[in-house]
């Protein structure tokens, strides 16, 4: 992916989820044009627990690459997947013309089965077997992976967390993506010690703001682990219960000021949790004073 070897940073990126309902992708596409003009370095499609948007994905990624000639990075987990599986998706994605992926475990399938039933045990194997795909057809698939700054909840012990991310990097991995957060403390202290391990790679800080008082029940299951700052908190609790344009605007200043701090300490790039709305973005790259992506690049050293 051209973005990750331009030489330049930071990247600013989005995340779309692919809609199941006709109304939804109508909305998507408002979306999608609305965010287009902003010359994003690259978009990233989310991919079901278990492979069950996996049609969907398909569908969002060609769109995207076809009508805006914006880099497309497909999620593609292995939980429940054979190797078979993966190459034959990865097979559709190269021909499409799909020139990075970004490479997660996982959650279990919805539907209950057992998410044993694949033949991957971990991330890290995923990013493994699509190295060895693009060695094999000659394709350069740019593998990106999940970086948690907050520590993952199924791994508590923070040095054996920044083992897993280094065996995914060993394994081929180009590039980091990081769970949202909203201390940024927490995120720089964990990019030190990424660099203290050897991890060298482009490390992308996932931003989303917060919009309503259930946004904050949502993100505190989608990021288990991840910290409200008691400032953030007493701000929210200062808003009326009601208020929840109170709350929306608190959220977009919170995230904007993250923004700019994160820029202040030179970040690889800052990718956002758009959950198919654009408003937020759209305001926040307008009080960071910018109107393209390449208006915040830097020339790196």
């Amino acid at each position: 992916m051209d973005a990750l070897d331009s030489g330049t940073a930071p990247t600013v990126s989005f995340e779309f989820f692919p809609p199941s309902t006709p109304a939804g992708w109508m909305n998507l596409d408002r979306r999608i044009n609305e965010l287009v003009p902003l010359e994003p370095s690259f978009v990233s499609v989310t991919y079901g627990a278990g492979g069950s948007t996996r049609e969907l994905t398909n569908d969002l990624v060609v769109r995207l690459l076809e009508e805006t000639k914006i880099p497309a990075v497909p999620h593609l987990t292995c939980v429940g997947h054979t190797r078979d599986e993966i190459d034959e998706i990865l097979e559709r994605y190269a021909k499409a013309g799909v020139t990075a992926i970004l490479a997660l475990r996982g959650d279990p399938p919805e539907d209950g089965s057992d998410p044993d039933s694949g033949e991957f045990d971990h991330a890290s194997d995923l990013v493994e077997h699509i190295r060895r795909f693009a060695d094999r057809h000659r394709h350069p698939f740019r593998i990106g992976v999940a970086g948690f700054p907050e520590g993952h909840p199924d791994t508590p012990n923070t040095l054996v967390g920044m083992n897993h991310l280094k065996t995914k990097v060993d394994a081929g991995a180009d590039w980091i993506c990081t769970q949202l957060f909203f201390d940024n403390h927490a995120f720089l202290d964990w990019r030190d010690r990424c660099r203290i391990e050897g991890i060298h790679v482009p490390i992308i800080a996932g931003i989303m703001p917060i919009s309503t008082r259930r946004s904050v029940t949502r993100m505190a299951g989608l990021a288990a682990g991840a910290v409200f700052p008691a400032s953030l908190q007493r701000s929210l609790a200062r808003a009326g219960e009601d208020d929840e344009d109170a709350v929306s605007e608190i959220g977009l200043h919170w995230a904007t000021e993250q923004c700019r701090d994160l820029l202040d300490h030179d970040v690889d790039g800052i990718h956002f949790y758009t959950l198919n709305k654009s408003d937020a973005t759209l305001r926040i790259h307008r009080s960071l004073g910018v109107h393209t992506a390449r208006g915040l690049q830097r020339t790196r050293d």
